[in-house]
């Protein structure tokens, strides 16, 4: 799906490009045409001035959407910039924000995916929400003030539920990248615009205004052809978002198994509206929302969306008439924009549907127990089922409500890192680990705040550390570089104190710069398109979980080689297992394969999982590690809701 957008939308662009150039050849002609009278147009075409003229407009082009794609290269933080929306402090006290932090947390932890970044466009009434991003690692997810105020709790989560599905797609990397070309192709008619703008400032100061004739035909025509990108910028965003929609639609009903959820929520934009009245970028996120947030006209050949009403009947039919009877009465001031009439839903977006019901259905399967990992690992990653579900509702509303608003700090959260490192040693041990941290304001040991981290921490016996990890991630992002340097050598220190590095502590440490160093925000390249060629990488990750899924040696040469058995064969001089993995391998083994195309990351994943749960059931070695081999592939963990066995 992602790949076949793709190539749509190369294609479009570059036809978008060629059609521009040509036009405004067309112009240059026209206004050159008298140095040039013999020469039909496509003979002036191959001249210097000809040239010259669709060389000046593709790299205008090029240059527009060079610019726009740098600006942008910062990922989801700075498209949430470009249209003036607020970082939403984790511990806000407002009852709308933290009704949809309590959402997003609890799906992201049902679901595996890493806690989004939130913001919120405060001026925007309207309905709409959209996230962006180059990676799950650092998404945003942005919603107008009248999402949260509008909607209900299960509205909130239909639209939550409809963003995670573009996480979990990729399709936040293909939306942003979308925005440069986009922002290329408009090019031409802002400069158009410009040099009639200066036209009328020159023309009043100047007596001699028939010099000025060239600049306006030219203005005119470059305004004109403007038209032209911004037709051709709604049709390509109209090409690659409409199935993409329909798609998220679905998944928002698999996520929250609530039709109503997010059929209300569309409802209400197809009343309220969703357009974005406040950002002149409007138009450039259209693609992106779950509704239309920009007014145009054609609406039904350009729109990036469905119709709302199809979408609804899409989702369950009959749907939209139990909504009107339920809902009309009590939003009377709504302006209604949906047709009375009930639209059949079209066929690809039934389909879309019933795919994402049966997807539903299939992973239903409770994963309570490890022999429940019947389904492979990659097929629940983002999955959302009852039982996990459950889970992360019962883990949220079970944490005590002081260790819970502390990780909404910053103070909190970096104690909460300190807290991890030192939990379950003698309180002298901690003691002295922590007379190794600096006495930097915010990074000096708080015995306060720790004393109220550590007995949950303890508790929990190592259950936690991850999920609570993941919870603070957002106050941690809100550490500048400078700071976030700090903390990880902090943190490293903790590490070291004594003397070798456990996979826990190299799991936490792995997982902190992933997640909060200079390249987090940055998308990683796809290099690699065949596993012959990650060979020893596939070799070290497969001996070192095989070892730690058993200490059985025979036990652990039967698992690393049926793992690497599905990758290579019997026969492949690959296939000897090495005797001996260092961390540091294992670091650059997952960096290697993180570049691999995201098909064929599923098997390696799936692999890992099969070993860890050959013996059923699951260590705290065989957790950490598995949890830091899908963090470091950017694939989403469900919850394994086991306890990981400590000690022993």
């Amino acid at each position: 799906m992602a790949r076949r957008n793709t190539v749509w939308l190369i294609a479009l662009f570059l036809i978008a490009v060629s059609l521009i150039s040509l036009a405004v050849c067309l112009v240059g002609y026209l206004v050159t045409r008298s140095e040039f009278t013999a020469l039909p147009f496509q003979q002036w075409l191959l001249t210097t001035p000809g040239w010259a003229t669709a060389l000046a407009v593709v790299g205008l082009i090029g240059a527009g959407s060079l610019v726009r794609w740098v600006d942008l290269s910062g990922g989801g933080d700075k498209v949430a910039q470009m249209v003036n929306a607020r970082l939403i402090d984790p511990s806000t006290s407002d009852s709308d924000e933290r009704r949809l932090r309590n959402v997003v947390e609890e799906m992201a932890i049902a679901s595996g995916v890493p806690v989004p970044q939130l913001y919120i466009m405060d001026q925007e009434t309207g309905i709409n929400a959209f996230v962006a991003g180059y990676s799950p690692t650092e998404a945003v997810l942005v919603v107008t003030h009248g999402t949260i105020t509008e909607l209900d709790r299960d509205e909130l989560q239909g639209v939550v539920g409809h963003e995670f599905s573009h996480i979990l797609n990729g399709d936040m990397r293909l939306n942003v990248r979308l925005i440069s070309l986009l922002a290329g192709i408009l090019m031409v008619g802002q400069v158009g615009t410009f040099l009639l703008r200066g036209f009328r400032v020159r023309s009043f100061r100047s007596s001699r205004r028939n010099q000025h004739g060239a600049v306006v035909i030219v203005g005119l025509g470059l305004t004109v052809i403007g038209y032209v990108g911004v037709f051709f910028g709604r049709l390509i965003q109209a090409a690659v978002s409409r199935q993409r929609e329909s798609l998220a639609d679905a998944s928002s009903v698999q996520f929250t198994r609530n039709p109503e959820g997010i059929a209300g929520a569309l409802y209400k934009i197809g009343l309220k509206g969703g357009y974005l009245d406040t950002t002149r970028h409007a138009s450039d996120m259209n693609h992106m929302c779950i509704g239309e947030s920009a007014r145009m006209s054609f609406t039904r050949l350009l729109a990036s969306h469905p119709p709302i009403e199809q979408r609804i009947e899409a989702i369950q039919p009959g749907m939209l008439a139990r909504l009107r009877s339920r809902l009309r009465d009590t939003t009377p001031t709504y302006k209604t924009r949906i047709a009375d009439d009930v639209i059949e839903p079209g066929a690809g977006i039934a389909v879309a549907f019933r795919q994402g019901v049966r997807s539903a259905t299939a992973s239903m399967t409770s994963v309570a127990e490890p022999a429940a990992f019947s389904t492979p690992l990659s097929g629940q990653a983002g999955v959302v089922t009852e039982a996990s579900e459950a889970y992360a509702s019962h883990f949220l509303k079970n944490l005590p409500a002081t260790f819970r608003s502390l990780l909404y700090t910053r103070a909190g959260a970096i104690q909460l890192c300190y807290g991890l490192l030192i939990t379950g040693l003698e309180p002298t041990e901690q003691k002295r680990r922590l007379s190794l941290l600096s006495n930097t304001p915010l990074f000096a040991p708080e015995p306060a705040l720790l004393d109220k981290l550590l007995p949950t921490l303890a508790e929990a016996d190592g259950a936690l550390g991850f999920p609570a990890l993941e919870l603070a991630m957002p106050a941690l992002r809100k550490l500048d570089p400078d700071e976030i340097r700090h903390l990880m050598t902090e943190v490293t220190k903790l590490v070291r104190a004594d003397g070798r590095v456990s996979l826990f502590e190299f799991a936490l440490i792995t997982f902190l710069q992933r997640h909060l160093g200079e390249d987090a925000a940055k998308s990683v390249p796809v290099r690699y398109r065949s596993y012959k060629k990650v060979g020893t990488s596939l070799r070290q990750l497969f001996g070192l979980i095989a070892r730690a899924s058993s200490d059985d040696a025979d036990m652990a040469e039967r698992l690393y080689q049926d793992a690497i058995a599905g990758f290579f064969g019997a026969n492949d001089p690959l296939v000897p297992r090495p005797e001996k993995v260092t961390l540091r391998q294992l670091k650059a083994a997952l960096a290697q394969l993180n570049q691999l195309s995201p098909m064929l990351k599923p098997a390696i994943i799936d692999a890992c999982g099969r070993c860890v749960l050959s013996d059923q059931k699951v260590t705290a070695a065989e957790y950490d590690l598995l949890r830091l081999i899908v963090d470091q592939l950017d694939c989403p963990m469900p919850p394994l809701m086991v306890k990981p066995e400590r000690g022993g």
